[in-house]
């Protein structure tokens, strides 16, 4: 059997299975754009159908997961990635001890930054497990030849046996996602036929006939693969008088690279390289220049501009959680008129000048309408701003852990509020492409989803419900703010502040 149809084999292991859970989520927001079933996640993770290792390498003979030690050393797909995340944990250590030389910084809970124990990612003990599968055929219009992404998310976790002869297993703060394409240009379907991004939406949406998603038989075993983020809790420091509670998060991203199958560093897409360009005279001035021209003004305003690779960073640490007010823990800051020290890169005229550009060429602007619109979705379509935005800990998806003998003293939400308020627009997607007709892409920012699922949503949390971010037009001073103003509450709850100085609030209970 070829390697490629042995990944087939193992995807129709995966979804041709029992498919009766799938079933009774039919209704919810996820239907069709994600797999968070804990019980289902299990059977798959334990079949060995799904695993990093299989999937990479689907000749292996091997019937059970890789530990971290084996898969780091076994798999030269990966040779890579471990000594470059050590680099960057070298980088980060040195920056935290120049800016605070008086903080110990290591492992453990001695001391004041207690950093991530690499010793994990090298150890028999650890492995990582299926979290989630999700689709983001929303994401088609990077590469409209592929459909978009399937993204296989894997978390680490610590695997020990008891004094008294039971097992334990415990997830540890870290996720692997293996990006994988939704379809390859050569894949064909049971006739011959070339399969469509209307037939892959088909079967996602109808839980049906999933064959042929990853992997085909008419293209080589690794031709639907695309690149593996990574995604670290490196550090968590107590409340001190030098700052709050603060828990960072790297953020890595290695491409497949077919030609050495390896995976390499990249840079992250839309991750900003800040202080680069505000170091750069020239970088920063042809930055704005290019963010600016009208066209790709208009795809950053939709939320689905692509930043060459020129202005990108390999390596994004996001803090949380950033607050609501303007400081240097945000991925922009700096780059805003008001903002840090030093010439900004982007001046409150720039941006009214840009919106007076897009209106004259009869571009209607969906989100940025005003300089702190721009400023918002400067930092929300970075890597590090998304994660920073209403996420768990730092990430959007750290799924259930169906590993916990008791449920109810483990994480039973699979993932953020961002995450769940942006399926419908996923959904919706998704159901364009199965009728044949071109989807609407854009999204709207990521503290809020678009009001095109305005009607399911109402109510909730993601919309203008208990804990939805919402819009104070008193707050401040100066006219309402066009980017917000639809930011508004449920009957019953009031817009609350957050900070002194944000116009950007939270949705509670009237108080008196």
């Amino acid at each position: 059997m070829s390697r490629a149809l042995r990944i087939l084999v193992a995807v129709v292991v995966l979804f041709g299975g029992d498919m009766s859970s799938m079933a009774a989520e039919n209704a919810s927001l996820t239907r069709g754009t994600a797999i968070t079933d804990p019980d289902l996640l299990r059977k798959f993770d334990q079949s060995d159908a799904l695993t990093i290792s299989r999937l990479l390498q689907p000749e292996r003979k091997a019937d059970v997961a890789l530990t971290s030690d084996l898969l780091f050393s076994s798999l030269p797909e990966l040779k890579d990635i471990p000594p470059a995340i050590d680099a960057e944990f070298d980088r980060y250590i040195a920056q935290r001890k120049a800016a605070s030389p008086s903080e110990t910084i290591g492992v453990g809970e001695g001391f004041d930054v207690q950093l991530f124990d690499r010793a994990v990612l090298k150890s028999a003990d650890t492995r990582f497990v299926l979290a989630g599968i999700v689709n983001r055929m929303d994401r088609a219009y990077v590469s409209e030849e592929s459909c978009g992404e399937i993204r296989l998310i894997y978390r680490l976790a610590r695997f020990e046996t008891n004094p008294d002869g039971s097992k334990s297993a415990t997830r540890l703060p870290m996720t692997f996602n293996l990006v994988m394409k939704a379809r390859d240009a050569r894949q064909t379907d049971s006739s011959g036929k070339p399969v469509t991004c209307a037939e892959v939406a088909r079967r996602w949406l109808g839980n049906g006939d999933w064959q042929g998603l990853i992997g085909s038989r008419s293209a080589p075993y690794d031709a639907m693969i695309d690149r593996i983020e990574t995604n670290i809790q490196i550090s968590i420091s107590a409340k001190s008088a030098l700052h709050d509670f603060r828990s960072d998060y790297l953020l890595k991203v290695f491409k497949y690279d077919a030609a050495t199958k390896t995976f390499v560093e990249s840079t992250l897409e839309n991750q900003i390289d800040r202080d680069r360009i505000l170091a750069d005279d020239a970088l920063r001035r042809d930055f704005k220049a290019w963010l600016l021209t009208p066209a790709n003004f208009r795809e950053f305003d939709r939320g689905t501009v692509l930043i060459p690779e020129q202005y990108l960073a390999k390596a994004a640490i996001a803090p949380t959680p950033a607050g609501f007010d303007a400081s240097d823990m945000q991925p922009e800051f700096g780059m805003m008129q008001g903002e840090g020290k030093g010439d900004p890169v982007f001046t409150d005229n720039d941006v009214v000048g840009a919106l007076k550009q897009a209106a004259a060429r009869g571009i209607t602007m969906e989100n940025i309408r005003s300089v702190a619109g721009f400023q918002r979705r400067l930092n929300d379509v970075t890597c590090s701003g998304c994660h920073q935005t209403r996420g768990i800990g730092g990430f959007h998806f750290p799924g259930v852990d169906w590993l916990a003998e008791k449920a109810s003293n483990s994480t039973i939400v699979p993932a953020s509020p961002h995450f769940v308020g942006d399926q419908l627009r996923r959904r919706d997607i998704l159901t364009a492409f199965a009728a044949g007709k071109r989807p609407d892409f854009s999204r709207g920012f990521a503290s809020r989803p678009q009001t095109r699922g305005a009607q399911e949503l109402a109510g909730t949390e993601y919309q203008d419900g208990w804990g939805a971010h919402c819009y104070l037009p008193n707050q401040g001073s100066g006219t309402p703010d066009r980017s917000f103003t639809s930011w508004t509450c449920a009957k019953g709850l009031t817009c609350q502040a957050a900070s002194a100085s944000s116009r950007i609030g939270m949705c509670f209970i009237k108080t008196r």
